[in-house]
C-alpha cells in the first residue's frame, strides 16, 4: 500500500482529525478539534502493557491485535457509520505506531483517504512546544493591570465583545488565578491541554492588532504559565484598571459567593495565608465565614491580602505600569461593552497601546 504518513505540518489539509489512543491519554491533551475513537480501552492498554512484558511481545501482538479490530469494527459501526465517501481523516496515536496505523490501514481499504500522523500525539507535542516558544513575540500585548475585584476579566471580556483582540489566560486555565480563584464545578485542564489550547488562540490573531490580556503571575492556580508569553506579557504596555472599593466589594460577592456553599473548603483554603497573615486575624475571617458576614469578610481582605499582594507583585514585574493609561471602570454596571468602546477610543486617540 502507498505511504500513508504525513508530517504535523500538514494538518490542515484534513477535514476532521481522529485521536485512537486511550479516552485517558486523550483527556491529557490532543490536538484541538480532534475526535477520539481508541483501539484500545484504558483498561486493554494496561492488559496488553503487562503481557508484553510479563509473557511475550508475540503474545500481546497477539491479543492486542484482536482487541484492535474489534474496537475498529464497533467505530465503523456507530462513530464512522455516516461518514462520506469523500471523508478525509487524520489519524494519529501516541507515536505513529501500530494503533494509528491499524485504523488507518482499515479505513483506506474502505475506500476513505486516510492517513497517519507521523510521529504520532509526539511530533505535535514537540511542534506545540517550539510555537509556545516563537508564536508570543509576534504580537504586541496591552495587559490590563488592576487590584483584585476591579473586574479585569469582566473588562476583557467586554473588550472581545467590543471587537477587540483578547487572550483569555484564565478562561484556558479554567481558574481565576488567586488562592480563592478555582472554578466551582470546573476542574482545571492539564499543562499540556493548556498548552495546546493557548497555541491554538495565538494562532488566530492578527499581528497587527494589539491582544489583550490580563495581567498574571508565573502560575494560574495549577497551570505554569511558558516564558515566552510571561515575558512579552511583563513588557506590555499597560492600562491601569481601577474600580472604586464599594463597587470591588459588590463584585467579589457576586464572582466569589459559591464559596459560601462550602465554609470548610473555604476556611481550609484562607487557612493557607496563616504564613502571610496571623492565626488570629485568619480565625476572624473564619468566624465572619460562621456569621455569613460577606461584605465584611470581603472587604477584610481587600485592605490585609489582595491590596498588599498586588503592591508587592504588579509593580516590580511590569515595566509599563508607571506610564500606564488609567480606566474607571465599573464592573457590576450592565454597560461594560460601552466602557470598552469608550477605553479603546481613548486608546487609539492617544496611541498609547498602539
Amino acid at each position: 500500500m502507498k505511504n500513508l504518513l504525513v508530517s504535523i505540518d500538514r494538518l490542515s489539509d484534513f477535514g476532521e482529525v481522529v485521536d485512537v489512543r486511550t479516552p485517558l491519554e486523550f483527556a491529557e491533551d490532543h490536538i484541538p478539534g480532534a475526535i477520539n475513537a481508541p483501539v484500545l480501552s484504558n483498561e486493554e492498554r494496561v492488559i496488553v502493557g503487562t503481557m508484553y512484558k510479563q509473557v511475550s511481545p508475540f503474545e500481546a501482538t497477539r491479543v492486542g491485535a484482536a482487541m484492535v479490530a474489534r474496537n475498529i469494527a464497533h467505530h465503523l459501526d456507530t462513530l464512522f457509520a455516516d461518514k462520506p465517501r469523500n471523508w478525509r481523516p487524520l489519524i494519529y496515536c501516541w507515536r505513529g505506531g501500530k494503533r494509528s496505523g491499524s485504523m488507518t490501514t482499515w479505513l483506506n481499504m474502505i475506500g476513505w483517504q486516510a492517513r497517519q500522523l507521523e510521529g504520532g500525539y509526539k511530533s505535535y507535542r514537540r511542534d506545540v512546544i517550539e510555537r509556545l516558544g516563537a508564536l508570543p513575540g509576534r504580537f504586541r500585548y496591552v495587559a490590563l493591570i488592576g487590584h483584585t475585584g476591579s473586574g479585569k476579566t469582566r473588562l476583557l471580556k467586554a473588550l472581545d465583545a467590543a471587537g477587540a483582540q483578547t487572550l483569555d489566560l484564565e478562561g484556558l486555565a479554567a481558574h481565576r488565578g488567586s488562592l480563592l480563584g478555582a472554578l466551582p464545578g470546573r476542574a482545571q485542564p492539564t499543562q499540556k491541554a493548556f498548552d495546546s489550547a493557548l497555541v491554538q488562540a495565538l494562532s488566530g490573531f492578527d499581528p497587527a492588532k494589539p491582544v489583550f490580556v490580563e495581567a498574571e503571575g508565573r502560575r494560574i492556580g495549577a497551570i505554569t504559565m511558558p516564558d515566552a508569553i510571561l515575558d512579552n506579557l511583563h513588557a506590555a504596555s499597560c492600562v491601569q484598571v481601577e474600580a472604586r472599593r464599594e463597587d470591588r466589594i459588590a463584585f467579589l460577592l457576586q464572582d466569589y459567593a459559591h464559596l459560601f456553599d462550602n465554609p470548610a473548603f473555604f476556611k481550609a483554603q484562607l487557612s493557607k495565608l496563616v504564613a502571610l497573615h496571623s492565626r488570629e486575624r485568619v480565625a476572624r475571617w473564619h468566624r465572619l465565614i460562621d456569621e455569613n458576614a460577606r461584605a465584611d469578610l470581603f472587604a477584610e481582605l481587600i485592605d490585609h491580602h489582595y491590596d498588599p499582594a498586588y503592591g508587592r507583585s504588579s509593580k516590580a514585574l511590569y515595566a509599563g505600569l508607571p506610564n500606564a493609561s488609567r480606566v474607571l471602570f465599573r464592573p457590576n454596571d450592565a454597560d461594560s461593552v460601552e466602557q470598552a468602546k469608550a477605553l479603546l477610543a481613548r486608546l487609539a486617540e492617544t496611541a498609547a497601546a498602539f
